[in-house]
This record gives C-alpha cells, structure tokens and sequence, in this order.
C-alpha cells in the first residue's frame, strides 16, 4: 500500500481507498477479494464494494446453514478493526469520518464498507 504524499482526490483517491481495502482484507483473512471497487457519492459518502469475500471455512459454514454464527463474527470483528478502516481513509482522503457503517450480504457474497466524509471546507477549494 502506497502512502501519499497530500491527501488524493477523484480516480486516485478511489483506486487507493480500493487498494487499501483490498489489503486490509487480505491481511485479515488472508485472502483477496474476487472483485473491489470504490464510489464517491456527493462527495461525501464513500463506499467500497468488496466481492467473493468469504473464507473456505466461512463458505462451508453458510452451505450448514450457519449463516447467522458467519454474519455475526464478521459484524464483530468489523466493529473492533474500526478504527483501522477510519484511519485508512483518513490518511488517503485528508478529511475526518464522520460514521463507518460495515456489513456483509450472503447470495451473493458482498461485503460494504461505507464511509460518511466531513464535508470540504468551502473557502478551502476557492
């Protein structure tokens, strides 16, 4: 993950929220998403849809139908790596989080991380 040297904006600060999501995953479950983009709604909401997320363990505990023992340890764990998602965005945009809203969805395997940005300062961008 490459560190910016001032905080990015449009197609670059997409592609890094991606790549920095993308290696967060990976880090944590040692594996990649099958597919990662990130959109900026308004400027002020940023989300990032992660696809193919689950684990082997966590594919053989849905098709058990244990999906709920799944949904709650990722919720978990989501609300405890928190702030580590926060400070990612944070350091790549240059703007505050305002709320991180993490949740996952079985058939089909997707995951969101949902990002409300601090709006811009107005004379900022004159």
């Amino acid at each position: 993950m490459s560190v910016p040297n001032a905080p990015l904006r449009g197609d670059p600060l997409l592609a890094a929220v991606t790549e920095a999501m993308v290696a967060l995953h990976e880090r944590y479950y040692h594996r990649v998403p099958v597919t990662a983009k990130t959109l900026l709604l308004s400027d002020e909401v940023l989300i990032c849809v992660l696809g193919g997320i689950y684990t082997d363990v966590e594919k053989t505990m849905i098709e058990v139908q244990r999906t709920t023992i799944v949904q709650e340890t990722r919720s978990a764990f989501q609300s405890a790596m928190q702030e580590t998602f926060i400070s990612a965005v944070q350091r790549l945009s240059g703007r505050n989080v305002l709320a991180f809203i993490s949740n996952q969805h079985i058939g089909p395997d997707m995951e969101i991380e949902l990002f409300m940005l601090e709006p811009r300062d107005q004379d900022a961008d004159s």
